[in-house]
């Protein structure tokens, strides 16, 4: 509820000043008087006790008329909201070098697409209205979840991706091309790939700088994220008697080819070495990479002020003939 002239209410702080100027002077009599004691012997009658009506009804009418003036009314506000949405595909690397255990969640080591999976996860729940598709990749790449705005679907796809689906290697130009074949069709103004892996290319029958050459002819843009720490990392084995033990592995990761890739579609390369900076890493493509929202709000307004006026002419008609009968002073 509102008032299309709010000011006018102020005109309200003249009742309480009528009202103490009523009984202020109620107790005057134009007709006098030599002596009034036989007349307080008198019991007042029914209308007497309720003399007071009068003030009552003129300073409700007038608080309604006010009321009225202000011009109250109740609007229904509905917010129109256009999004220019925003396509986008996960590629992630499931080779056997993702079973290295150098990443960390609360002080204990996992491997690195456990840690992956988590902040993927975490990623897709800040979005809203982007189309997300899933691709996995190793000796070669495939389809995980279609571009789909079900996030609740993809979510459960992404929690099956385990290490050994595919055949093991590295094929970053498959995956690229496996990604950009979701992505060429679709009307969306903004295209992005976001390309995560732990190695260089050693399988496929795609280079990946043509990969991307591809990519960028389609206005596709390309994240480029090389998992894992430099140097050595822990990576399970077992020992001479079936036991597992960790060892320390050298797993290399072509940074300048990804550093290339990315730069062809004009995007931008990223190295995680710990779980932190994973996390960090996809915050900044989440800010880089929003949706466009364009919203409108409209109020369609009722009036109102009929259901005050109409009432307030009542009770005015209905002190004037109270005064012209029942209240009628003697002048």
């Amino acid at each position: 509820m509102t008032f299309h002239n709010p000011l006018l209410l102020l005109v309200l702080v003249i009742v309480p000043p009528l009202i103490y100027w009523y009984f202020r002077r109620r107790g005057a009599s134009p007709v006098p008087f030599p002596s009034i004691g036989i007349v307080k012997k008198l019991k007042p009658s029914f209308w007497q006790r309720r003399r007071h009506i009068v003030i009552i009804l003129r300073s409700v009418a007038i608080v309604l008329l006010v009321i009225a003036l202000a011009r109250p009314r109740y609007g229904n506000e509905q917010t129109k909201v256009t999004t220019e949405g925003i396509d986008i595909v996960l590629a992630v690397d499931v080779s056997g070098s993702m079973l290295a255990e150098d990443f960390e969640i609360g002080g204990r080591r996992y491997n690195r697409l456990y840690v992956i999976k988590q902040v993927v996860k975490d990623f897709i729940h800040k979005r809203t209205n982007d189309r997300i598709g899933l691709v996995v990749f190793a000796g070669r790449a495939y389809t995980q979840c279609p571009m789909t705005l079900d996030y609740g679907m993809l979510l459960q796809l992404l929690e099956k991706v385990e290490i050994g689906m595919v055949e093991d290697g590295t094929a970053i130009g498959s995956a690229i091309g496996s990604s950009v074949d979701r992505l060429k069709s679709t009307k969306a103004k903004s295209k992005v790939i976001v390309l995560l892996t732990d190695g260089r290319n050693n399988a496929g029958e795609i280079d990946p700088f043509t990969a991307a050459e591809i990519a960028r002819t389609f206005g596709i843009k390309i994240y480029a994220i090389g998992a894992g720490t430099k140097g050595l990392a822990p990576f399970p084995a077992a020992d001479l008697f079936g036991n597992r033990i960790m060892k320390q592995v050298k797993i290399d990761i072509d940074d300048d080819a990804l550093n290339e890739i990315a730069k062809i579609t004009d995007g931008k390369y990223y190295r995680a070495t710990d779980t932190e900076s994973l996390k960090e890493i996809y915050r900044q493509i989440d800010e880089l990479e929003k949706t466009e929202t364009e919203i409108t709000q409209y109020t369609e307004y009722h009036e109102v002020f009929h259901y005050f006026l109409l009432p307030a002419f009542g009770l005015l008609l209905c002190e004037l003939c109270l005064k012209k009968t029942k209240f009628r002073k003697i002048p």
